[in-house]
């Protein structure tokens, strides 16, 4: 990822649209590679519900002018408790910028924790522990867990 890409592999995208019948479902051969956008971001067609969407779609990287490593610092300063204003002075981007990117990490945040309570059942307790566990062994979790975990983030249920 030298050149600050994010991988696009067809295979592992899914339709996220909620009226599509393969929404949710990865390496069914509903998305094609469907050129580019202007700013050189893969773009994906869904076969079936002929939508199409970005590589960057249901993340926080999605609309973004700013580059993924500019997003994983911005992430990386606020875990170490730096504040808007002092990332700003640190990598000299406008504190609204940043404040739109923190709003969006709080969104997925809460959009994933309110599926996991809803849908899944779990309590705030055990939704707690589970991102603990998550920090603690994100390197070590198995494809198949990254896989749900991107689907409870996408909104699959």
């Amino acid at each position: 990822m030298a050149n600050n890409k994010l991988e696009a592999d067809s295979k592992k995208e899914f339709c996220s649209n909620p009226n599509c019948s393969d929404r949710g479902k990865r390496s069914v051969g509903n998305i094609v590679r469907y050129g580019h956008d202007k700013n050189g971001r893969q773009r994906f067609k869904c076969k079936t519900c002929g939508g199409v969407f970005v590589e960057t779609k249901n993340t926080v990287f999605y609309n973004r002018k700013l580059s993924k490593d500019q997003i994983i610092l911005i992430c990386k300063l606020l875990v170490e408790k730096n504040g808007i204003r002092a990332i700003e002075r640190i990598m000299e981007i406008h504190r609204d910028t940043i404040s739109d990117v923190v709003e969006d990490l709080a969104r997925h945040a809460r959009e994933v924790t309110d599926f996991l309570i809803r849908n899944v059942g779990l309590t705030k307790v055990q939704v707690d522990e589970m991102w603990s566990f998550v920090k603690k062994n994100k390197r070590t979790l198995t494809e198949e867990m990254v896989t749900m975990i991107d689907r409870a983030i996408a909104g699959y249920t």
